[in-house]
């Protein structure tokens, strides 16, 4: 039986790091409210404004392909899942793959917010499955900057730049993806949205003089419903798939707020000691922080090891994952 196993995987974040100290220059905040609050220490930023969300997906692409020795026309399929696309249309996947030499590949965007990366990864899994296809790799990506308002003291201390990309190969040995739990519920939106800039409001000089293209979040609305169902999914995959807590290798969270990932860690039992953290040193990253978490903690995963990955986004979007490692790490 074929199953779609992450073969390996890498990150790719821009250069610049905005700290807590240089943010609390630029609006009413300091480095212990935002630590407090979100845990949070700094975040990297894109600030070429000649750059875009396809040039750090793009980064991360061509580091996995040299990384692998793959060759660009080897792969069969590109998914980036992204909420801060380049442009409207064309999808920032057919840019990513011209930038990256992907001229054999066919590719689509995924919006689900901060559960992006496990739409897409699930999604990427079945294509794989199918024995259609066998190279294909998922990138999560995001120039969260772009719609960051750094008047907003509420919402610009979450938010960071960065792309993760896994690469995903057919597998026969029960190492993989195993199963997954994909949620939404579209009442949500209301809490967390990029009010302008859509088919619903189109741009215009009021929407711009408004801040009307910027992320828009009721802080306590979503933390209440990211917490609840962050949490009951991963516990609903587990029961599944009857592991406890001693079975799991590692929780691989979304990375949006220190409170919700111990939360999501306190619901299925497991010690913070078996859950990739990193929101410190990047931020938000929205559909890039799984894969980024992956990807500090390459080394330390052991071929066999069971994840978790689970993730909250607008939308609203959850979700969890359930993989079997494949590899070990070699340099």
């Amino acid at each position: 039986m074929i199953k779609a196993a992450i073969t390996a995987v890498q990150g790719a974040l821009p250069d610049y790091v905005l700290t807590n100290e240089e943010l609390s220059t630029m609006v009413d905040t300091t480095d212990e409210w935002i630590m407090t609050r979100i845990g949070i220490k700094e975040r990297r930023i894109l600030r070429d404004p000649d750059k875009a969300t396809s040039d750090i997906a793009a980064a991360a692409v061509e580091k996995l392909l040299a990384k692998t020795n793959t060759r660009p026309e080897e792969i069969d399929f590109l998914i980036c899942a992204t909420v801060t696309p380049d442009m409207v249309f064309p999808a920032t996947a057919n840019i990513i793959c011209d930038k990256a030499g992907l001229v054999n590949a066919f590719s689509f965007d995924m919006n689900a917010a901060c559960s992006g990366f496990l739409f897409a990864l699930t999604t990427a899994a079945r294509y794989i499955e199918s024995g259609m296809y066998k190279k294909a790799i998922v990138v999560g990506a995001e120039k969260m900057s772009a719609i960051v308002d750094y008047t907003d003291r509420a919402t610009c201390p979450i938010f960071g730049d960065g792309a993760g990309a896994v690469l995903l190969e057919p597998s026969t040995e029960g190492f993989g993806f195993i199963d997954s739990i994909l949620k939404v519920d579209g009442s949500g939106r209301k809490h967390l949205h990029q009010k302008a800039g859509g088919s619903l409001k189109p741009p215009t000089h009021d929407t711009i003089a408004n801040r009307e293209h910027y992320i828009y979040q009721e802080g306590q609305s979503v933390f209440k419903f990211a917490v609840s169902r962050m949490a009951d999914v991963s516990a609903e995959l587990m029961q599944r798939n009857n592991l406890t807590a001693k079975d799991l290798s590692w929780l691989v969270p979304h990375q949006a707020n220190m409170r919700i990932i111990e939360a999501t860690a306190r619901r299925i039992e497991l010690p913070m000691d078996k859950v990739m953290v990193n929101i410190h040193k990047y931020g938000n990253t929205t559909a890039a922080t799984i894969p980024l978490c992956l990807w500090d903690w390459e080394s330390q995963l052991k071929k066999g090891d069971n994840l978790i990955l689970a993730a909250f986004g607008a939308g609203f979007t959850w979700a969890a994952v359930y993989i079997k490692w494949a590899y070990d790490y070699s340099v």
